[in-house]
């Protein structure tokens, strides 16, 4: 399945990623974000499907993670730096317009990439993630999900975080994808494969520094989501509660929700043939029902 993908560095105006790539050179050009704590192997039951069906992925490892770079400091992964990072690749690539896919954090990118470039994105599909100007008035009205989100404040300590996250081979963080996911969702080699990456130098803290710099200003408000757009919900996520997805759909002029019952936060994985059948029915030009 992943044997036709094409790795490579990429040299940007401001950092150097790591990038897959696959699918047609005359495919619909399309950028795909993985989320915490995975790189872009983390779409690796996507690929395939995606590329067959006339898409040319662009899959980077997002800056701090695997084998991009790994830049100090908080404002090195403001959202407008993460949302510039796509721009960017974008313009690497010379796509003038593209389709974009996000999970997780991966997801949060998006939609501010969405949100303040709008003229780029051709067509937005996320998964789990909510609209980064939601989600705090969306905590303060619902306890149930500070509650959930109480893991971003252990990630707000220095350095104790990275040090619980990585030892014994990241136990943690494998546990925790083996248990949030559903059964067999992430296999021993799954674990393996990203237990490397986060093992890389500077690559934890890097990782954890997204949620530090949730805490740097930006605008409490973003733009309204202009194109085309598709949310995919795993409705059995441990961290994120569905009225996030209901909350961002708000904001877009032409959207819907997917959701997928039996999913969890791993939606990708969890149901990953329907979340491929959905995918590629909206990002090939298909309608969108309001």
């Amino acid at each position: 399945m992943l044997e036709s993908v094409r790795t490579s560095s990429v040299a940007l105006p401001s950092i150097r990623l790591h990038v897959a790539e696959a699918g047609p050179a005359d495919g619909l050009p399309t950028i795909v974000l993985h989320g915490f704590p995975e790189f872009w192997y983390g779409w690796r039951r996507q690929i395939g499907p995606l590329t067959e069906a006339g898409l040319r992925l662009v899959l980077p490892d997002q800056r701090g993670y695997n084998c991009s770079d790994k830049p100090e400091g908080l404002a090195a992964y403001h959202l407008d730096r993460l949302a510039a990072d796509v721009i960017e690749l974008a313009n690497h690539y010379g796509f003038a317009t593209f389709r974009l896919v996000g999970h997780d954090w991966g997801g949060l990118v998006a939609w501010w990439t969405a949100s303040f470039h709008p003229e780029r994105i051709a067509r937005l599909a996320i998964l789990n993630a909510p609209h980064p100007a939601v989600f705090g008035p969306y905590v303060r009205r619902h306890p149930t999900q500070m509650l959930r989100s109480l893991y971003v404040g252990f990630f707000q300590i220095p350095r104790l975080p990275e040090t619980r996250l990585t030892a014994n081979d990241g136990a943690v963080l494998r546990q925790a994808l083996a248990k949030t996911g559903r059964k067999g969702s992430f296999t021993a080699a799954d674990l393996d494969r990203y237990a490397d990456a986060w093992a890389r130098p500077g690559a934890m803290t890097a990782m954890l520094n997204w949620y530090r710099a949730l805490r740097l200003p930006r605008p409490g408000t973003a733009p309204r989501i202009t194109m085309p757009t598709l949310i995919l919900w795993g409705r059995r996520d441990h961290a994120l509660e569905s009225g996030l997805a209901e909350a961002s759909l708000a904001l877009c002029d032409a959207g819907r929700i997917a959701w997928f019952p039996e999913a969890t936060h791993w939606v990708q994985h969890d149901a990953a043939e329907a979340v491929n059948a959905s995918l590629i029915a909206f990002l090939a030009d298909g309608e969108i029902e309001t």
